[in-house]
């Protein structure tokens, strides 16, 4: 009798991080340790009052609802109203999800796109965003305005990434930018998803703490006309609240939209754990730890910026979120080399596509002691 092995499984990219195996290495023989800039994960405490929450709803023994509690949900319609400029947000329009990765890669799938539709990302984005339209058997191109694309294209595009903040650029896209969008998708009926994980920490114009505008959502009323018919808004407690470890993110825009979402989260079993979301309600109902993050982020890049531009790199957008966009002017990887071999290590800016060849993505996320580290070897070399 003979067997035959059957292959199952999509054909996907490796994992891009595995190449920075060498890099690691190289970095790990510098005698003062390793400084890791290179991925954004948070490094400092979750705030006090988030350990509570989640301790206090401990005793969760029933399921917990895919939709969220009404708490949470109107916690996160008043968040937007407060932090974002987006008044009136129905709080049935809202939903919780298992960190905003996992709806980034399931989204094209959930929306039921198929084979011949089009998934926009733009031109420097993070893997994820294609990796969801091949879930989903979808084309996945990239683009950050729609007239950039051929006609036959255009009238196929289904659904449309914005990363505002992006990562990893840092790139900020103003109201009026975020409109011209909203228009071109309602004229060829695509759903607009916009991923706003970096609102709270901009920069510069755009830095609220220092007399700069908030970043615009794709929800603001001078963005959508006061309507959020095909438009739904991504964001992430990870980055402003240290939450990564709890995966507490949500969703929220278009009603019709997000019942269709929540029915078919029901039927996966896609929930966030109740703690998580009592969690969250009380994260997102505290404006102080919050202030108090983008301080220790302000403060680690107001250091390493002047430090990496006298090594010769040339800082490019980085108006908002936890990287700094960096070229030398030459390969990527000599950059990177170059940098693991004074112990720090970043990332290939060719990880988010081909336009980021050439450049590094520098991350916020270490602890001020290794910030202040990597300031010196940049300064004095290995």
């Amino acid at each position: 009798m003979t067997s035959a092995v059957r292959s199952f499984g999509l054909s996907l990219p490796d994992y891009p991080w595995e190449a920075m195996a060498p890099y690691l290495a190289r970095a790990a023989d510098h005698p003062g340790g390793v400084v890791n800039l290179s991925i954004g994960t948070p490094v400092d405490d979750t705030p006090a009052l988030v350990q509570e929450a989640l301790r206090a709803a401990a005793n969760a023994p029933g399921y917990p609802t895919v939709h969220g509690t009404p708490a949470l949900r109107e916690a996160i319609a008043a968040w937007f109203e407060r932090r974002r400029g987006v008044p009136g947000l129905n709080p049935d329009h809202v939903m919780p999800t298992v960190g905003s990765k996992e709806l980034v890669a399931w989204l094209p799938f959930l929306l039921g796109l198929k084979t011949g539709d089009v998934v926009v990302r733009p031109t420097v984005a993070y893997p994820t965003y294609d990796i969801g339209a091949t879930f989903a058997g979808a084309e996945h191109v990239a683009a950050d305005d729609l007239d950039e694309l051929d006609a036959g294209t255009r009238a196929r595009v289904r659904l449309i990434w914005v990363n505002s903040p992006g990562n990893p650029t840092g790139s900020v896209r103003d109201a009026a930018s975020l409109a011209r969008l909203v228009a071109q998708a309602r004229d060829v009926g695509a759903v607009v998803a916009s991923d706003e994980c970096y609102a709270e920490l901009g920069w510069g114009e755009w830095d609220v703490q220092r007399g700069g505008e908030p970043v615009p959502s794709i929800l603001d009323p001078r963005v959508c006309g006061g309507s959020h018919d095909g438009l739904l808004a991504v964001y992430s407690l990870s980055k402003q609240s240290n939450l990564a470890g709890y995966r507490a993110a949500f969703v929220a825009g278009d009603g019709g939209l997000m019942a269709n979402l929540v029915n078919s989260r029901k039927h996966a079993g896609m929930i966030v754990p109740f703690p998580v979301q009592e969690a969250m309600r009380v994260a997102l109902g505290d404006d102080g730890h919050v202030q108090a993050q983008k301080d220790l982020y302000r403060g680690r890049r107001e250091r390493i910026l002047p430090a990496l531009e006298r090594f010769g790199l040339a800082i490019h957008e980085s108006r908002a979120g936890l990287y700094l966009w960096s070229t030398a002017g030459e390969d990527t990887w000599e950059t990177v080399g170059r940098l693991a071999d004074r112990g720090i290590v970043v990332g290939p800016g060719v990880f988010y596509g081909d336009a980021g060849d050439g450049f590094i993505r520098v991350a916020l996320t270490a602890a001020d002691e290794r910030i202040d580290t990597a300031v010196g070897r940049l300064a004095t070399g290995p």
